[in-house]
């Protein structure tokens, strides 16, 4: 079976196969954008490509690169390894009618895969997927073969990558108190160029993980390069207690994703999940706009901020009483980039950030990086403290964001109709509305119930809340909520 194009691309292990990514399976993925584009773009219309540092994105890059090309495309690639924010914020800088990054993100070592970006450098969004699904079956039907040479349509520039920095230093402002900054890009392609950036604010005491700093793509000191997993910053965490940072900081292996550690009171390191940082940014956001944030609009017209149905509930409550507008989307940042004007930040629970959406229209752990280090060193209350003012002010939020594994060939549909058949009696059901799944409502608490695309399994998402100004009993009480909700959800999955 070919691989199925998604609404961002494909991703799966390398190897042999209609179903793995290799040669001909890029061929044909790259050959069904270029026939989708010839359909609505001008001969001689220009395509960024780009490629992380895995095994194959070089080669991988030279084959698509290759097959546009051969279709009467200009394409532009950096000749190096780069992070997908390069390659989203070229699309947008030169006019380009399309990018093609290739990257797995923060899959293991064994995968790859292709991202797709359309005008203006946000991923792209049905109809379009549909429309290069449709060229992809088409094209394996045929049997395209993969080319011999890159091409003479292929044009190597590598001031793409300064672009990219140049613009986003443009963007963020200079902290007051430059912080001490330990950083990794757990074996990625971000941690030079991270620190170009950090470096153009005026952060210029920054201190990689030694064995994590070089690409690296098997990942060697680590089991999984998701940064959300707490032993792959585990090195980031001790580094920086060596070293007495201000702000620890994890890029994902493309640098598309950003996770932040802060010296909690007590002095231990620990790190935040992608809801705390979120709600700390907005916060920070909406009271100091970053430079380049200004976006279309106008005076009296409040500026957006966007969350999906799997982020907290906090946003919705911390927006509004700054004078902003909350817009809620479906998963994924095709959606939150489009969420309303003027965009002023968008995240995802999965500590994905847009701080400067007319530079990257996507997540983009590089300048989110940035902004956090200009909000510690603005002179400002501590990042503990910002937190403890935010569960004064609109109470304590506590979460636990589970995959729950389902048997051997189960069906996700079936699973996800048994379980919220099940919880009908424990809360309040609603299915998603543009989405497969369901969200369960109690009182003081909420779970959101959905099948993974990739693997066998449920992904659940609970928490539960406190009054504003919440006492112990009160944090108390909505730990135990939460158990009980996760519990109920756990139990409701269960063949």
């Amino acid at each position: 079976m070919t691989l199925t194009f998604g609404t961002a691309g494909v991703r799966a292990p390398l190897g042999p196969g209609p179903d793995r990514m290799n040669d001909r399976t890029v061929t044909l993925v790259a050959t069904a954008l270029a026939r989708y584009l010839r359909e609505r773009e001008p001969s001689g219309s220009t395509v960024i490509v780009g490629g992380d540092a895995r095994h194959g994105s070089a080669r991988f890059v030279d084959v698509a690169a290759a097959v546009l090309a051969a279709e009467g495309l200009v394409v532009v690639v950096p000749g190096a390894p780069v992070p997908t924010p390069v390659v989203a914020a070229a699309v947008r800088a030169r006019g380009a009618v399309a990018g093609l990054m290739v990257t797995a993100s923060h899959n293991p070592a064994t995968d790859n895969g292709m991202k797709v970006f359309g005008r203006g450098g946000a991923q792209i969004v049905p109809p379009t997927d549909t429309g290069i699904e449709r060229h992809l079956r088409a094209a394996a039907r045929e049997g395209v073969a993969a080319p011999a040479a890159r091409g003479t349509g292929v044009r190597v520039d590598p001031t793409l990558v300064d672009d990219y920095v140049a613009s986003v230093i443009a963007g963020l402002p200079s902290p007051a108190r430059p912080p001490r900054v330990a950083l990794t890009p757990v074996h990625g392609v971000g941690g030079e160029i991270c620190r170009r950036v950090l470096a153009g604010i005026g952060v210029r005491d920054v201190t990689m993980v030694g064995d994590q700093a070089a690409p690296d793509p098997d990942f060697p000191t680590v089991d999984s390069p998701n940064p959300e997993r707490a032993a792959t910053t585990a090195r980031l965490l001790r580094l920086a207690e060596e070293i007495d940072a201000d702000v620890a900081i994890a890029l994902d292996p493309d640098a598309d994703r950003c996770a932040v550690g802060f010296r909690a009171p007590g002095g231990r390191w620990r790190m935040l999940d992608g809801d705390d940082t979120g709600a700390v940014l907005a916060d920070h956001l909406l009271r100091e706009p970053l430079p380049g944030s200004a976006g279309p609009g106008g005076a009296g017209v409040a500026p957006v901020v966007a969350s999906t149905i799997v982020s907290s509930r906090l946003p919705s409550l911390l927006v509004p009483a700054r004078g902003g507008r909350h817009v809620e989307t479906l998963t994924g940042f095709k959606w939150l980039v489009r969420a309303g004007e003027p965009l002023r930040y968008a995240y995802e629970e999965a500590i994905g950030h847009c701080v400067l959406p007319d530079v990257v229209a996507d997540k983009d752990g590089i300048s989110a990086a940035g902004a956090w280090c200009a909000m510690v060193g603005s002179g400002g209350p501590p990042v503990g403290a910002r937190l403890d003012a935010l569960a004064r002010e609109f109470g304590a939020h506590l979460r636990r964001n589970e995959p729950l594994a389902l048997g051997a060939g189960s069906d996700p549909s079936t699973a996800l109709a048994r379980a919220a058949d099940r919880l009908s009696s424990t809360g309040t059901v609603t299915l998603l509305d543009g989405t497969p799944g369901f969200r369960v409502d109690v009182a003081g608490a909420r779970a959101v119930v959905r099948p993974s695309g990739t693997e066998p399994l449920l992904k659940t998402y609970v928490e539960a809340w406190t009054p504003p100004d919440p006492s112990r009993a009160d944090v108390h009480d909505a730990a135990r909520r939460l158990d009980a909700l996760a519990g109920a959800v756990a139990a409701a999955t269960r063949p």
